[in-house]
């Protein structure tokens, strides 16, 4: 007995112990992590280190967040958390070179007005108010750069984004960008003189050179090298781009089989057709300007102005690109969720490349070549889409090359560029809806690409070395496949009630036009009590199988969710009593 006092002694100190570790631990290690997941999200990146580590001057981050609007969202709650720490993390490491401050933007406050100057969106909530989470970011010569809102979808890249802020921060200016194009981008067709909206976007926000046909060399200071569509360019001129390149110069190269924005112009500046055959295969790159790619998996819809009252009609020339096209593991194509092509060529690794070839962009496995004359002729999506003959594998649309390129006997360096195998990803009509008044609208990402991948290459090495670290959301995968299972059964149900519902109702309205020509037999006035009931009682099973539904998934989710929660209390509960029960029979065996 005299051991019990010992043993509530030794409970309620080591209660107080935990009690003051915790306590220790939140104010004095508050930066301080052990990552213990699979995918290092909590510990920064090498690049990030770099980057930090060469700040040539302090940067500024205010960390906008609305926390008392956000108490009845736990999810955004834990997100800016996981935000905060992150950021928490640079600034610890920076050695006082990034100065972080928390700003809560609560409703009618100075704070609020700053962020609403800073540009910062907010999310609309159910009690009428918003919550901000964002971030801004200034240096001393008060250049300001944002994140307007960090949205969740993005959180696999967060770093990648907190970084690129801090990197664009220690390199004031715009980014000069060398242009070398046969495309309309000055003047969109139809526009009446106005540039593509692509276009638009990089005059905002870069410094643009357009080189001349007969341009002799790259300009100085030229941070990115834009080609799009090029045309009959000279030896001497391929020569000064190869040379560009295998000294760290970036490139992004948009090349087509048959160019559709080129052949809408009234009076076309260049032919259909691109390439750079010579240059992309010393990158180790494969392409045809003799071959389309046609898609049936990812082909657009489309409906015929001739033929209005007919369905839409997959048309496999024309290609709707979403997320299982895209790189999951670079940033340029990690959250986009559509973009559309047209008429594109295909990109693969020549056999003896020495370049790695990562592909951003890539077909449906239901895709195949199609010799591009054809496409000329043969306009019908029915004889396109049988014209299929697929290989079981994607093709590549557009990918990244990167490392050792080697020009036999000419020389060789490392490159960064990315070739993309189409060029009507820059025509509005494909990702752009004019007819809103007030601007244009977006319906695809066409511009989140090019914008993306011009970013991508206008950063450091090290910026470009960052790539999503894993999504960090774990679902409940056994909660989700009971839940198919049980709206499977559900619906079996719900449609056959719905079945019924539908011929009674038809049956009644038999009844009813046969009873305004002629009187109702009693058999008739039988018959419609009989349907009627039968209707109410359907549309009353009907409610109980939707709420039981309903009911049941909620409950499935809930019960698992607990299980979850509780099973490491539990475990660790249970093996408490244990060793006490272990630690309590050794006590007797020693008294007898």
């Amino acid at each position: 007995m005299k051991s019990r006092p010992y043993l509530w002694s030794a409970l309620a100190l080591s209660a107080l112990l935990f009690l003051f570790l915790n306590l220790f631990a939140n104010n004095f290690f508050l930066d301080t992590r052990l990552d213990l997941t699979k995918s290092r999200q909590y510990t920064l990146s090498e690049g990030t280190r770099a980057i930090i580590a060469q700040l040539p001057e302090p940067v500024t981050l205010r960390f906008y967040f609305s926390r008392k609007n956000a108490t009845d969202y736990p999810a955004t709650t834990a997100y800016a958390k996981r935000v905060r720490d992150l950021l928490g993390q640079y600034a610890a490491m920076s050695k006082g070179r990034i100065v972080l401050e928390d700003v809560d933007p609560e409703p009618f406050t100075p704070e609020e007005d700053r962020a609403v100057q800073a540009g910062m969106k907010p999310a609309p909530v159910q009690s009428g108010g918003a919550v901000y989470l964002g971030l801004e970011g200034t240096n001393s010569l008060d250049d300001r750069t944002t994140i307007a809102f960090f949205a969740p979808d993005r959180e696999a890249y967060l770093e990648y984004d907190l970084t690129a802020l801090i990197y664009q921060l220690s390199h004031p200016g715009k980014p000069k960008i060398a242009v070398l194009s046969q495309l309309p981008l000055t003047n969109a067709p139809g526009s009446q003189g106005q540039p593509l909206g692509l276009y638009a976007e990089l005059q905002r926000s870069y410094d643009l050179v357009t080189l001349k046909d007969d341009f002799p060399a790259i300009p100085a200071g030229t941070n990115l090298l834009l080609i799009a569509h090029p045309q009959a360019i000279q030896p001497a001129q391929l020569r000064a781009i190869e040379m560009y390149v295998l000294k760290g110069g970036r490139a992004l190269i948009f090349v087509d089989p048959l160019s559709e924005l080129v052949q809408r112009e009234p009076r076309p500046s260049a032919p259909p057709s691109s390439d750079l055959v010579a240059l992309l295969k010393g990158w180790g790159v494969d392409y045809t300007p003799l071959k389309v790619v046609l898609d049936r998996g990812s082909a657009q819809r489309i409906r015929n102005p001739a033929d209005p009252q007919r369905a839409a009609t997959p048309y496999p020339l024309w290609l709707h690109l979403t997320a299982p096209n895209f790189s999951k593991s670079d940033p340029v194509t990690a959250s986009l969720t559509g973009v559309n092509l047209a008429s594109a060529g295909a990109l693969s690794r020549t056999k003896d490349a020495t370049t790695k070839f990562e592909p951003l962009l890539v077909s449906s496995s239901d895709a195949s070549l199609f010799d591009r004359n054809d496409t000329l002729t043969l306009k019908d999506p029915g004889a396109l889409t049988a014209a299929v003959r697929p290989g079981g594998k994607p093709l590549t649309l557009a990918a990244r090359i990167t490392g050792r390129a080697v020009f036999p006997g000419v020389t060789e360096g490392n490159i960064n560029i990315i070739v993309v195998a189409d060029t009507d990803i820059w025509d509005d009509r494909f990702w752009l809806d004019t007819s809103e008044q007030g601007g244009a609208v977006p319906f695809a990402d066409n511009g989140g690409f090019v914008l993306n991948a011009v970013e991508s290459l206008t950063g450091s090495d090290d910026l470009i070395s960052l790539r999503a670290r894993g999504n960090v959301d774990h679902p409940f995968t056994l909660v989700r496949q009971m839940q198919e299972s049980a709206e499977a059964q559900f619906r079996e149900t719900l449609d056959a009630l719905r079945s019924k519902l539908a011929s009674s109702q038809n049956e009644l309205a038999q009844l009813q036009q046969g009873g305004q020509q002629t009187a109702l037999t009693p058999q008739q006035s039988a018959a419609m009590d009989r349907v009627r009931r039968e209707i109410a009682a359907t549309r009353s099973q009907l409610r109980e199988v939707q709420h039981n539904l309903n009911a049941e998934i909620d409950r499935l989710g809930s019960l698992l969710a607990f299980l979850n929660i509780l099973a490491m209390p539990v475990l660790v509960a249970g093996f408490g009593i244990v060793f006490g029960l272990i630690r309590r029979r050794k006590a007797k065996g020693r008294a007898a």
